[in-house]
């Protein structure tokens, strides 16, 4: 089986390796919503020291994942479906914007990666795949894109929506009969943007976060 490319690269220092470490597993609910989170556990478990993961809480706390009360300590967010209209209304905005400007700006080399891409996931047995490496593909697929937009700012803001976005998809992925065709949706994005489609990819990708919320709908 093929695992997804590594989203995040090799080399980052000791609180950017926790944040990345603590955050997949609040996105993959290994930490689950509302779950109290134990730093001196955490530094353990990661085999670094309590400042970086401190440091990382920080951090995570700014992307709503985590949120700490006063003599209380720090917990996962709690998630309901509110939180599906919030993110799904800005998502639906900003993901067609995204994509527009990957196919109207990414350089040939970013393109012919983008291709590739698309590739390796018309290869991939989504029956084969477990739900953690199955999100990954995911939000590998995701961030390749929100790359070749080449907006910084842009591409911050959809991180932080797409990690919510994704932490609600594991809630209910084992109840939803579509993932199969969630991730087929993302071979026909990533071909439209190598091609330089500019209006396909931004209709693609806005029938894609539509879709998501529907399907998510469907099974509450």
């Amino acid at each position: 089986m093929t695992a997804a490319p590594d989203v995040e690269g090799a080399s980052a220092s000791l609180a950017e390796r926790a944040y990345v470490a603590i955050r997949d597993q609040l996105i993959m609910l290994e930490i689950r919503p509302n779950e109290p989170i134990d730093d001196d556990a955490l530094a353990r478990s990661l085999g670094v020291g309590r400042t970086p993961v401190r440091e990382a809480l920080k951090r995570l706390e700014v992307d709503r994942l985590v949120i700490s009360y006063p003599r209380r300590g720090t917990f996962a967010t709690g998630m309901d479906i509110t939180d599906l209209a919030h993110i799904s209304e800005i998502r639906v905005q900003l993901e067609p914007l995204s994509a527009r400007r990957a196919a109207e700006r990414a350089p040939r080399e970013v393109r012919a990666e983008l291709s590739k891409l698309a590739g390796r996931l018309e290869q991939l047995e989504v029956a084969a795949v477990d739900r953690n490496e199955l999100m990954r593909w995911d939000l590998t697929v995701h961030r390749a894109i929100y790359r070749a937009a080449d907006n910084p700012h842009l591409e911050d803001v959809l991180v932080r929506y797409d990690n919510l976005a994704t932490r609600i998809f594991c809630l209910f992925l084992d109840r939803l009969p579509t993932v199969d065709e969630h991730v087929g949706e993302h071979v026909g994005l990533l071909r439209a943007i190598a091609a330089g489609e500019a209006d396909r990819a931004e209709e693609l990708a806005r029938e894609h976060v539509i879709g998501f919320e529907k399907a998510i709908r469907a099974v509450i």
